[in-house]
């Protein structure tokens, strides 16, 4: 159902800090005609933990209006609520939303059991094709592959889940105990090993950027040429590697600065990259070829 290339969008801001919805449109303008599957508004790349509710819903319904209709929109709905994230979620499906991400609660530290019951009850509430977001490394709990087995079995609309642990042990054990489940890869890195494993696609950071690239690193690999797939897989590494020289989306959203897609703004307590930093990231764009 999710199966390709998703951006996880960035969410523009302007100097004042509000969101600057003018290169939010052009950016996604540029992925819709850039060929990607699908965008992931409100993630983690979207600064979606510093967006107050009205924000959030504001840029979803600006994505799905703009998008209209060329591409799907997963919207990030997550949070360490559960009827918060049922109330989000509700929103996204009233505003016509193709799924929801919704990350495992940060800061709680839920038993597997309570986020087993976290997830089913937003199932439950809400009839919309749902993807789970599995990284620990933003929230300090894993869902364990037998948890995402058990929810994927009991409830009809948890049809994905967007890895980002790191693990590929952990990601072939949730294909081996769940078959037909959307695996994404939610590390631009471990796309192409997580494809070799029957992955769909990716959630990516990098097609905020590069997005026609992104969506022929995906083709070359479905298509079969994997040779191809491979060579693109390293010509991207250096530039992945650059995305994480600081905490994401800081070095993402330089990035876009420098390419002229929106401004460098971040919000709080997310701050601008440092030089010795921005120096990398400048280098990996001109290796790449994309800044001059």
């Amino acid at each position: 159902m999710f199966a390709g290339v998703y951006t996880a969008l960035i969410t523009p801001f302007k100097n004042n800090n509000k969101i600057d919805f003018n290169a939010l449109e052009k950016l996604i303008k540029n992925q819709c005609i850039s060929g990607v599957d699908g965008i992931v508004p409100c993630g983690t790349t979207g600064e979606s933990s510093t967006l107050t509710c009205e924000e959030r819903e504001e840029v979803i319904e600006f994505c799905v209006k703009n998008v209209n209709g060329r591409v799907k929109v997963l919207a990030g709905t997550g949070s360490n609520s559960t009827d918060e994230v049922i109330h989000s979620t509700q929103f996204a499906k009233k505003v016509g939303c193709d799924g929801a991400l919704i990350v495992s609660p940060y800061y709680n530290k839920p038993t597997q059991k309570g986020l087993y019951i976290h997830f089913k009850s937003i199932a439950d509430a809400v009839d919309i094709p749902i993807v789970l977001y599995n990284i620990a490394g933003r929230t300090s709990v894993n869902i364990e592959p037998v948890t995402i087995a058990k929810l994927f079995k009991d409830c009809k609309n948890i049809v994905g889940v967007k890895e980002a642990s790191g693990s590929l042990e952990q990601m072939s054990t949730i294909k081996y105990l769940v078959p037909d489940i959307d695996l994404i890869s939610g590390d631009d890195a471990l796309t192409l090993p997580l494809l070799s494993i029957g992955g769909v696609g990716v959630i990516s950071i990098l097609s905020n950027i590069i997005p026609a690239d992104m969506v022929s690193f995906i083709k070359e690999f479905k298509d079969g040429s994997i040779k191809k797939a491979i060579d693109i897989h390293y010509k991207l590494l250096p530039l992945i590697k650059s995305m994480f020289v600081e905490t994401n989306p800081i070095p993402i959203k330089t990035a876009a600065f420098l390419l002229g897609i929106c401004g460098s703004s971040l919000r709080l307590p997310m701050c601008n990259i440092e030089e010795n930093n921005k120096l990398k990231l400048e280098k990996a764009l001109k290796d790449y070829g994309v800044l001059r």
